[in-house]
């Protein structure tokens, strides 16, 4: 089995990456959806999150007010900082487990961990392969204007909020470039798949011998 990280920048088109791979067969698991999982009311990491933030980040229900909650987090980033350092843990706890399950039971050679913050976190250590979809800064804020409806300030603010794309170049292993059409990006990742498929397969031969 490979385990592949996946990652890129606001708009850059991870998501359509996510699912293309998702398509051709690998197992994908989305960092984004255990987030929300594992801050589920009564979830340990909710709890943390109550303790500290107060019952006012809560709705009704006594889920968390995710939009509450980011207005908090937004312009300060010591209060950020907290909330990463109880959510991250458990993201990461979550997805090993799911990597080992998905070992044991051999239900797929190729496992795709799409994870935005990848880099920023240290996680992209830990993978075989370190995919990173990119467009160039200027396509990203095109992009994202188009995509949002935003001004050129607004959508330059979002980017460049996050590392920037040219940066995590470096720690990539494999660059998908999605500056062209959706069809050139789906044959780019079906090529990175079978890649992949292959290091996975003269992994197994190894492990036999």
């Amino acid at each position: 089995m490979v385990v592949a990280g996946l990652t890129g920048g606001i708009a850059t088109g991870k998501s359509t990456v996510s699912a293309l791979f998702a398509s051709f067969g690998a197992a994908v698991i989305d960092a984004d959806l255990i987030a929300r999982e594992v801050v589920a009311r009564g979830s340990p990491a909710w709890e943390k999150i109550v303790e500290h933030f107060g019952t006012g980040v809560l709705r009704q229900d006594g889920e968390l007010d995710r939009e509450r909650l980011g207005g908090i987090i937004f312009s300060d980033a010591a209060q950020k900082d907290v909330l990463n350092r109880i959510v991250h843990p458990e993201v990461f706890r979550e997805m090993d487990r799911r990597i080992r399950e998905l070992g044991e039971e051999n239900r797929a050679k190729v496992v795709i961990c799409d994870v935005p913050l990848l880099i920023e976190t240290g996680m992209h250590r830990g993978f075989d392969e370190v995919i990173l979809v990119y467009v160039p800064e200027p396509l990203q804020i095109r992009r994202l204007m188009d995509r949002d409806g935003i001004s050129r300030d607004e959508a330059l603010r979002k980017v460049r909020a996050q590392m920037p794309i040219e940066e995590k170049r470096a720690y990539a292993t494999i660059v998908i470039d999605n500056s062209a059409s959706r069809e050139e990006t789906a044959g780019k990742t079906l090529q990175v798949y079978q890649y992949l498929q292959e290091r996975a397969a003269e992994a197994e031969c190894k492990g036999k011998r």
